[in-house]
């Protein structure tokens, strides 16, 4: 079985925007404020923009403000390039639009109902799994309910995130909700890189774990075990 470029499917559904004159309305499920700056930087050229929050993995209340507020300051500095016409450092001109923010409830109760039973799960297996299909029907039903012509999310840009899983779960969702599913690798073609330039252009608040208490203790564990090897 053919393995598929879905960065290059990203490309053929621009191509044919381009084409069609009309910028449709895309609804990006966005994790952080890094992860978003290549997408949202790429994206607002070729679409009608709306970032979608939704992040009840992130268990501690104080991080999800903070994630929450750097990603809003991204997109006001994003929306004042726009308005000024000012895009010096940036990969995208003047036909850039303005973006939109929908900021959903915050509910890390049912994030935690979501991923029971699978807590002992390394990174990136089941537990994942369970969060990913959680937030992205979240965004497929927010796309439905706004009449969006797309939606997609932001964490493909991520090297520790399964772009395939990602796609698969997203065009289920697709078929569910009858909302067409923008297929996207955007750590290809140095989308990654990017948004690491971009964060420190920007100033950005990098997080070194996805959010979830999971996730934390086990980058504390690898940090203590590195700590223990240079001891040695």
């Amino acid at each position: 079985m053919n393995k598929i470029n879905y960065s290059k499917e990203t490309e053929k559904i621009i191509d044919g925007v381009r084409a069609g004159g009309r910028a449709p309305r895309l609804l990006l499920h966005s994790c952080c404020a890094p992860c978003s700056s290549h997408c949202m930087e790429y994206l607002r050229e070729y679409f009608d923009l709306t970032v979608y929050y939704y992040n009840p993995n992130i268990t501690e209340d104080a991080e999800y403000r903070y994630r929450l507020s750097e990603e809003k300051r991204l997109i006001a500095e994003y929306n004042r390039q726009v308005e000024e016409g000012d895009f010096a450092g940036m990969h995208s001109g003047p036909g850039a639009r303005k973006i939109q923010i929908l900021e959903a409830p915050y509910d890390p109760g049912n994030w935690a109902l979501a991923v029971r039973g699978l807590e002992d799960c390394p990174e990136g297996g089941d537990r994942c799994r369970a969060c990913f299909e959680m937030r992205l029907r979240m965004a497929a039903r927010a796309a439905a309910e706004g009449k969006f012509d797309y939606f997609t999310t932001t964490l493909t840009i991520s090297p520790m995130k399964n772009a395939a899983l990602l796609n698969e779960i997203g065009m289920a969702l697709s078929r569910e909700y009858g909302v067409s599913w923008l297929p996207s690798d955007f750590k290809k073609r140095d989308g990654y890189k990017r948004s690491i330039e971009l964060s420190r252009q920007f100033g950005l608040y990098r997080q070194d774990y996805c959010g979830c208490g999971y996730s934390k203790a086990e980058r504390e564990r690898a940090a203590k075990g590195a700590e223990g090897s240079k001891g040695t």
